[in-house]
């Protein structure tokens, strides 16, 4: 622990008068060395910022985690110090002891309140997918954002926890533009792609979500790379997408599977060899779909 004199020595304690006045680098405090009153709390340090790695004997970096709303409690929780030892570095009394274990016994009750525990589980599962999927931290902060508007709502109560947080993190996706389907998170999530679908519309009605509508053309980019398409390739699919808005022919139709057809008929054109199945199989919709909406696509191509 680093505790320093400080160096002027006209300030003086407002409780003893004493000017022994005594600053805390470590905790961010100024207090009296003589009956310990804390003039100041949190107290910025001028010094340089340092870097802490793994192998480093005493963290020497100065920044904690920061505030998140995808932190059960958003990253402000109470910590108190494990050791038994005041500021200044010496042991406490035994009775202060006992005040201490108290203190922590009473912070550990006030953070399992039933919210807290919601939360703790919702947000758990939302960082479990989100390697899986590919997310960012933006996408997950407004994830947590949903969810928590939803709890406020009390949309939560009566209402699974996982499916709850799997149509936030839906509603998150679609509003961010980010091309993520409902069987996408219902398989990683382990639900049913049925009730995720109605706690989405119930999030988007009772939290009135405007969410645009879903461009098709997001998709390609992210159908190719898992075949490995050339850029050729992936640039006339999207020709065919434009011409496909232009004439109206994609309303109300999945944009995934506009996408994937898109991507068949571009291969077919440019001499690639993909079969559906592998196309179906990278978008994850069946063979069929392909087949029904390339009728639509090839019609459009030859007008």
């Amino acid at each position: 622990m680093m505790v320093n004199l400080i160096s002027d020595i006209k300030q003086s304690c407002l409780r003893c008068g004493k000017k022994a006045l005594i600053t805390d680098t470590e905790t961010g405090e100024i207090f009296c060395g003589g009956c310990g009153f804390v003039l100041s709390e949190r107290i910025e340090n001028p010094g340089p910022e340092r870097r802490s790695f793994s192998d480093d004997r005493v963290s020497r970096e100065r920044t904690g985690v920061g505030t998140s709303l995808a932190i059960h409690d958003q990253g402000l929780s109470t910590v108190i110090n494990p050791t038994n030892r005041d500021a200044t570095g010496k042991p406490i009394s035994n009775s202060m002891k006992k005040t201490l274990k108290r203190l922590r016994t009473w912070d550990s009750r006030s953070q399992n309140e039933p919210m807290d525990r919601n939360f703790r589980q919702a947000f758990s599962e939302l960082y479990r997918v989100k390697d899986k999927l590919a997310l960012s931290d933006s996408i997950i902060e407004k994830a947590a954002y949903i969810y928590r508007k939803a709890h406020e709502k009390k949309l939560v109560r009566g209402r699974s926890i996982s499916t709850m947080m799997g149509s936030a993190l839906y509603a998150a996706c679609r509003e961010t533009n980010t091309p993520r389907t409902l069987k996408e998170i219902a398989k990683l999530m382990n639900i049913k792609k049925g009730d995720l679908a109605a706690y989405y519309r119930l999030l988007v009605k009772e939290l009135d979500l405007k969410m645009p509508v879903v461009d098709s053309v997001q998709n390609v980019a992210r159908i190719a790379s898992k075949i490995g398409l050339s850029e050729k390739t992936k640039r006339f699919a999207i020709e065919i997408l434009r011409k496909a808005e232009e004439n109206k022919i994609s309303a109300g139709k999945n944009p995934m599977s506009l996408a994937a057809t898109a991507l068949y008929i571009s291969c077919v054109k440019m001499g690639v060899r993909h079969s559906q199945r592998d196309l179906a199989e990278a978008a994850n919709i069946t063979e069929v779909t392909i087949r029904n909406r390339s009728k639509g696509l090839l019609e459009l191509l030859k007008n």
